[in-house]
């Protein structure tokens, strides 16, 4: 199954490239998808492209809701 998830943007990089904060890892995607993506803002991503950019409040909440999905999963033995 795949999944797109919200990314916090830390760093507008050359050539439509933008360092990214998921979950605690920092990673490079491609913003070439997306229009005027700056520091700050939060992106949907999947497989290394953000796809649009999203509320910040809408973010983190569907960021706390992954956590706590996690967490249940976790909790009943399932995926780490």
């Amino acid at each position: 199954m795949c999944l797109a998830v919200p990314a916090l943007v830390k760093e507008i990089l050359p050539d439509n490239m933008a360092k990214i904060s998921l979950d605690g890892v920092s990673m490079t995607i491609s913003t070439a998808l997306v229009k005027n993506v700056g520091v700050g803002d939060y992106v949907i991503v999947h497989v290394g492209y953000a796809l649009a950019k999203v509320d910040p409040d809408e973010a983190r909440r569907t960021l706390d809701l992954l956590d706590e999905a996690r967490g249940v999963a976790l909790a009943a033995g399932g995926a780490r």
